[in-house]
Parts: structure tokens; C-alpha cells; sequence
């Protein structure tokens, strides 16, 4: 394994990870309508050989109460993100493009179709960020009094990604013959007809478009409950996590590998990239400058908030000063829940404290030092088996990104740790996760009668 390279990528979030990054006098003034401003941001990670452009997303304003709270976050003006990577896909070459999309307020069909569309448009670097929504807010935009159950999510997540993968596959990748002579476009024999009937979903197929470049778009995960895990280790290509320290990050690493192999997968073939919230600067005086400036742009309104957020709990009748009561477990985002009440545990941590660290990290690792300090940490984590590479989440922008690139990047390529150049054409490829062969092929008994076109 002396050869092995890191896998990084860009998780955006908005107009910077850090919830006072956008007040940061040193970040450009981002209109998050702006499609340049991301064209920029895509074209920065490229420029560093990262393997991919991440675009988070939820699909409505987050939980957060309060006027002063709610109006000080940065979260009015999101691009739909598959939207964005199509216009991403014109103005980049090698990246691969990530979007995240909920399988609790969308369909298989519309979505197989969509991420189906963005890998020809990109010549095969899309990727789907699958999520189960976990806030209330979006349950009230999609028809629904309150958050669906958490297992049922789960359940509803693990058909809809089988039910996607199929639609894929209903073309085998020589079905478009183009006959003119013989007035004949497709080989029907080639052309396969789903007609799904499960618990969550009724589908018929096919979908109304050839087999994507990569056969299947790279597929991504973040939950990290116990369903999460299972969902992850059973379909996912790539883990997106959050860890705070490196033996939380072995523990989650470790785990997901076992899991992979006991559902017949190779591990080496699922890859595992936490969340980094990393800053550069020349001194460790600097670094901690900037990290009491950044943390001073937050109102204590919203760090609280948004600590009530994460547990999905109120803490409003507590004081900042109080430990963090007993807190139980929510309907929504389990996985950063549990790790939140862990920190506060480990560390003692006030609310106050706690709030503070949360509002900034959600979770995440976060560390402001000097580059060599940065790489340091980044081989030390990468060797010790705790991640594959890691996803960076700028604090602000444009600048957390481009500090990265231009000062870390170089370091972690002249130590043999990550690669100078791209070297394949498609996001499956520059991963190293080899292309799925098509499922009507390897199952015959897959789909059934009638067709279509019978």
C-alpha cells in the first residue's frame, strides 16, 4: 500500500462552513446567487487535482428559532444543486461533481433521470450525495405535519437507491445501435423494463436514457447511525462522515470496512473522506488569531440556537454556564446528535462552550495551523487508518479553499501522498472504483414482463 494516494475533495457549504465566515472581512462579499462565484470555487479545486466539487443541500431554512439567530445565518439564496453541476460541468474538465439529494421528498425515476443527464453532460464525474432528510422544516414544505420516523427513512432510502441503480441499467451500454438502413435506434433486446412494486415505491421503467459513462454516478453517504452505516456499507462508493478526533475516526473507519465485507464488497472499493474545517496560516500566532476572530463574528444568539439544532433539543431554559443535560435521541440526524453529546462529555464542556465549538465544527475536526502543520495532520490521519482522504469544508471563501490548494496540496505531493494529475476520464476512475457491471446482464431474472414494447 506504499502507493496509495489520498482522496480529497471540496464539501461547499453556502457561503462558508464557519456560520461567521461570511461576516469575515478577509472573505469575498458571496452572492450565493451568483453562478461565478461557484464556477470560481470548482475551478480553484481542479486547478489543486482534488477528486470533487461536494454541494450540500436541504430543501428548506434550517430549525434555527429566534429572529436574531435565524436572520444571522447565511442560508437564504442556495442553488438547487443539480442544477448547479450541470453548469458546473461546462466550465471544469476533470473534477468530479457531487450534489446532494434527499430520497424522502423526491422519486426514483426523476432521479435516476437527473443524475443520469448530469454524467453524460460532465462525460461521467457525477456523483449523488444520498440523504434522508432530517429536518422538520422540510417535512412541512413536502405535505407532511412532521419528520417522518427515522427508521422508516432508512427504509424508504434502502429501495429508492435499488430501484435508482436499476433505471440505470436499463439500457446495456451498446443498446443504441443508430441502424438507419434498418430503421432501427435501439436494440430492443438490450433494453430492460424494471416494473418495480415495493413497500415505498410502484416504478415501471425504463428510463428514457442510455446507461450513464460510469455506469453508475458515484454514489455517496453520510449517516452514520446504525441504518446509516448498513445503507452505506451495503451501496455506497463513497463515505462522507464527521469525526473529532482520530480515535473516533478509526473506530467509524474500521466499522464501515467490516461492514462492507459482510456484504460480499471489497472494502478498498468504498472509500472513507471525514469533514475538515482547515485554515492556513504562516504562524501558530496567526492561527490563533484567526481562530478568536472568526468565532468572535458568531452571535451567541445563533451558536445556541444551532446547538438546539444539532440534538434536537431546546436548551432555551437552560443557562450557558449548565452542563449538558441528559439529551434523548432525536428523530433527526442521530449520528451528529450522539457525537455532540460524546464531546460535551469528554471535554466537560459548558453549553456555552459547547455551542461555541458545534456552531463552527458540527461535529467535524477543525484545526487552524501552519501548512506543514495542516499536511502533518492530514498523513497522520490518512496512515493511522482513520480516513481514505478527506472532504474540506472553507470556513470562508474563497480564500479557505485557495490557502489549501496553493500551500497544503503542494506539500501532500511532494511527500507521495496525493497525486499531481488526474488520471482518468471519469470521477469513477480518478477514485480508483471500477465501473458496475450492468444488473439485467448479471441477473437475468431481474425485471419482468410486460414491456412497453411488446
Amino acid at each position: 500500500m506504499s502507493d496509495r494516494k489520498m482522496i480529497l475533495a471540496t464539501f461547499i457549504h453556502n457561503s462558508g462552513a464557519h456560520p461567521g465566515g461570511w461576516r469575515y472581512p478577509g472573505a469575498a462579499p458571496v452572492d450565493q446567487h451568483d453562478f461565478q462565484s461557484y464556477a470560481r470555487l470548482a475551478q480553484t479545486a481542479e486547478r489543486g487535482k482534488l477528486h470533487c466539487y461536494f454541494s450540500g443541500d436541504s430543501q428548506a431554512f434550517p430549525s434555527i428559532s429566534g429572529r436574531d439567530a435565524f436572520t444571522a445565518t447565511d442560508y437564504a439564496g442556495k442553488l438547487e444543486p443539480t442544477t448547479l453541476l450541470a453548469a458546473l460541468a461546462a466550465v471544469t474538465r476533470d473534477i468530479g461533481l457531487i450534489a446532494t439529494v434527499s430520497t424522502t421528498y423526491n422519486e426514483p425515476y426523476s432521479i435516476a433521470r437527473r443524475f443520469a443527464s448530469i454524467d453524460h453532460i460532465s462525460g461521467g464525474r457525477a456523483g449523488w450525495n444520498v440523504v434522508t432528510s432530517a429536518g422538520g422544516n422540510e417535512a412541512k414544505n413536502f405535505g407532511r405535519d412532521e419528520l417522518m420516523d427515522h427508521e422508516d427513512r432508512y427504509e424508504r432510502a434502502e429501495e429508492f437507491v435499488d430501484i435508482v441503480k436499476a433505471l440505470w441499467d436499463s439500457f446495456e451500454d451498446d443498446a443504441h445501435i443508430r441502424d438507419r438502413a434498418n430503421a432501427r435506434y435501439i436494440d430492443w433486446r438490450k433494453l430492460h423494463q424494471l416494473n418495480h412494486r415495493g413497500k415505498h415505491f410502484t416504478v415501471a421503467g425504463p428510463l428514457n436514457i442510455g446507461r450513464p459513462p460510469q455506469g453508475h454516478p458515484v454514489i455517496v453517504q453520510a449517516g452514520g447511525s446504525g441504518p446509516g452505516r448498513a445503507l452505506s456499507a451495503r451501496t455506497a462508493d463513497l463515505i462522507f462522515t464527521a469525526a473529532s478526533s482520530l480515535d473516533a475516526a478509526k473506530i467509524f473507519y474500521a466499522d464501515l470496512k467490516e461492514r462492507a465485507v459482510g456484504f460480499g464488497r471489497d472494502p478498498d472499493h468504498m472509500l472513507v473522506i471525514p469533514s475538515m474545517q482547515l485554515m492556513v496560516r504562516s504562524t501558530e500566532a496567526e492561527c490563533r488569531a484567526l481562530d478568536e476572530e472568526l468565532l468572535g463574528l458568531i452571535p451567541s444568539a445563533l451558536a445556541l440556537r444551532t446547538l438546539s439544532f444539532q440534538l434536537g433539543f431546546d436548551l432555551s431554559g437552560y443557562a450557558p454556564g449548565d452542563a449538558l443535560p441528559e439529551i434523548p435521541l432525536t428523530n433527526g440526524g442521530q449520528w451528529v446528535q450522539q457525537q455532540i453529546i460524546k464531546m460535551a462529555r469528554d471535554e466537560d464542556l459548558t453549553i456555552e462552550k459547547l455551542a461555541q465549538r458545534v456552531s463552527v465544527s458540527r461535529a467535524s475536526y477543525s484545526q487552524t495551523g501552519t501548512p506543514e502543520q495542516i499536511a502533518d495532520m492530514c498523513e497522520t490521519w490518512f496512515r493511522a487508518g482513520g480516513a481514505d482522504g478527506f472532504a474540506l469544508s472553507p470556513n470562508y471563501l474563497p480564500g479557505a479553499l485557495e490557502d489549501f490548494v496553493d500551500q497544503v496540496v503542494p506539500i501532500l505531493q511532494k511527500r507521495g501522498l496525493f497525486r499531481t494529475d488526474y488520471e482518468g476520464a471519469t470521477l469513477r476512475e480518478n477514485l480508483g472504483i471500477p465501473r458496475p457491471a450492468n444488473s439485467f446482464v448479471a441477473n437475468p431474472t431481474l425485471g419482468s414482463e410486460p414491456t412497453i414494447w411488446a
